[in-house]
Order: structure tokens, then C-alpha cells, then sequence
């Protein structure tokens, strides 16, 4: 991969496919004027599409090959090999991740887009999960110097997650900043199920969420699908809620006897390296479905800037 991860020209050919298609679903919040990009699934590559990695405090994650390294002190490797933006973990739970604040004010440091995720936990209330996470990220950016800076906002839900418990995070956000988070699944078939079962009133708010889609292989997270191979427009119809998706996660690590595996979405019809770059760490990367523009659009969009 090396420096290929790095944005090449693109062609303004408009996305056809039904799930394949707007960055923000049928709420008419997305991102809009969306193009063709390459080959692959909803016109993404992971050549021409805009690199986006994710990060906690389990980064970097141990060495397993020569190449360049990084903490969360240095992000300059990442840089390096391409990457536009960074999205943190602020906390799971209750549990504040102890590198939110580091990796944050060293992506800010390499000129990277910054962004901030919750992860949803099923033991404490969403809308006071919500609170939590827009008080934690005003009050990193303050301290760190951060103020006037972009911080895209993503709630992270689990597998147990309800209709209802989304709605309630998603609507508590967009109280307190007046933006619509990202929305990232912890995929199981009894998510799909819950959520394609929603009631029109839920899927309307749900909807207004750009969906970042984690999906690591054609067999998806659980089973290989009845049919024919999982693709990232195929996960995205099972919700029945978006109109398309907008990031997807094809790459991130299983853990295996306290060690880390990469896992990544390599097929003849979607190809990824086993590694991000030249670096020496598995890395859980992402494609953004657009340009360099549409990034910035997208990221304006559902951000919030601390003053």
C-alpha cells in the first residue's frame, strides 16, 4: 500500500446504486454531491478514496513487522502514509479512555481532521451517555488547545442496542450541539433485525446519522450470507433505515490469545492490504464514499466546534 493511500484525480460520474448511494441518507442531511471514485463497492478503492483511521487506548497495537511506528504523542507516520483524519475514543461507558487527549492534540498537531467516539454501553443510560461524551470533548478541546477546531461526534452502539436507545443518544446530541452524530454499528444479525423493525418515527431519527459500517470480510461479522457474499451495500439494505452508507470500516484486528490480528475486507472485487502503508502496527482503517470536498463537507457537518 505505501504511499498509494494518498488521493488521486477523480471523475464526477454519479453514484447509481441504491445503497451505494448519499453519504447521509434519506433525511436529506448528508453530504450530497458525492462522486465516483474508483472500482469496488459504491465506487470506493483504497487507493482513491480518503483514509480515515480510528484509534483507542488499545493504539498503537504491538509491532508485527519492520516499519514505521507511532504512540499517541506522534502521529506522524500516519500523516506520512496518507491519513486525512483521526477519530478517538473518548470513553466506553463510563470508562474514559485514558489517550483520548494525546491522540487528539497530536492529530491536530499533524494538520489531521479530528474526530471523537462514545461507545454506547448497555449499563448506563443513553441520553446521560450523550451528555458525558459532549462534555468530554468540549472540555479535552479546551484544555489541549483546541478551541475552534472540528471534532466529528460518533456514537458507537452495541450489539444489544435497541431502537430506542439510539434514538435517545442521537436526539440528547443533537440537543446539546445542534448536529446529527455519525452513527457506528457494532454489527450482529440481531441488530440488523431490531433496527430494520423500527417504527418509522425511530428510523426517521435514525436516518438523519450517517451510517459508518464496520465489515471486515465477505462472511460479515457472524455468518457467511445466504446467497452470496456480504458487501457493504448488502449490509447497508439489511437496516432498512439508510439510503447508503457513508465511511466503512475494511480494516481492524481480532484478538486472539491477548494478541492482535489484522482482518480486513480483501476480495478480487475489493482489494486491501493486510497492513496500513509502510507502518508496523494492524490499524482499524476506513474509506470515506467520496472525494477530498465531500470529506470536508461531511466532517462540517456533523462536527462541533469547542469555542
Amino acid at each position: 500500500m505505501n504511499k498509494a493511500i494518498h488521493l488521486l484525480p477523480v471523475f464526477l460520474i454519479p453514484l447509481l446504486t441504491q445503497c451505494g448511494g448519499g453519504g447521509g441518507g434519506a433525511g436529506g442531511n448528508g453530504v450530497g454531491g458525492m462522486v465516483r471514485i474508483g472500482g469496488g463497492f459504491g465506487g470506493t478503492s483504497v487507493s482513491r478514496s480518503p483514509a480515515i483511521l480510528n484509534v483507542s487506548h488499545w493504539d498503537p497495537k504491538e509491532v508485527q513487522r519492520s516499519g514505521e511506528r507511532f504512540s499517541e504523542h506522534n502521529l506522524s507516520a500516519l500523516r506520512r502514509n496518507g491519513a486525512l483524519a483521526l477519530i478517538a475514543r473518548s470513553a466506553k461507558g463510563p470508562e474514559l479512555d485514558r489517550k483520548f487527549s494525546d491522540f487528539l492534540a497530536s492529530a491536530n498537531r499533524q494538520g489531521m481532521m479530528l474526530g471523537a467516539y462514545h461507545f454506547v454501553t448497555m449499563n448506563q443510560d443513553p441520553a446521560a451517555q450523550a451528555d458525558s461524551f459532549v462534555t468530554r470533548v468540549n472540555s479535552i478541546a479546551r484544555s489541549r488547545g483546541l478551541s475552534g477546531k472540528r471534532i466529528l461526534m460518533v456514537g458507537d452502539f452495541d450489539t444489544l442496542s435497541t431502537p430506542d436507545r439510539l434514538v435517545k443518544f442521537i436526539e440528547r446530541v443533537h440537543q446539546r450541539t445542534g448536529i446529527y452524530p455519525v452513527t457506528y454499528l457494532e454489527n450482529s444479525d440481531a441488530l440488523r433485525s431490531r433496527l430494520s423493525n423500527a417504527t418509522p418515527a425511530q428510523k426517521a431519527v435514525i436516518r438523519r446519522t450517517p451510517y459508518w459500517l464496520a465489515l471486515y470480510g465477505p462472511g460479515g461479522t457472524e455468518r457467511v450470507m445466504a446467497g452470496g457474499a456480504l458487501t457493504p451495500d448488502r449490509l447497508c439494505q439489511q437496516y432498512n433505515i439508510w439510503r447508503g452508507w457513508t465511511m466503512w470500516q475494511y480494516g481492524g484486528v481480532v484478538w486472539e490469545n491477548g494478541a492482535s490480528r489484522a482482518k480486513h475486507y480483501d476480495t478480487p472485487q475489493w482489494r486491501s492490504p493486510r497492513f496500513y502503508g509502510n507502518l508496523a502496527h494492524p490499524m482499524e482503517r476506513n474509506v470515506f464514499k467520496g472525494n477530498e470536498g465531500g470529506l470536508r463537507a461531511f466532517w462540517e457537518r456533523h462536527s462541533i466546534v469547542v469555542p
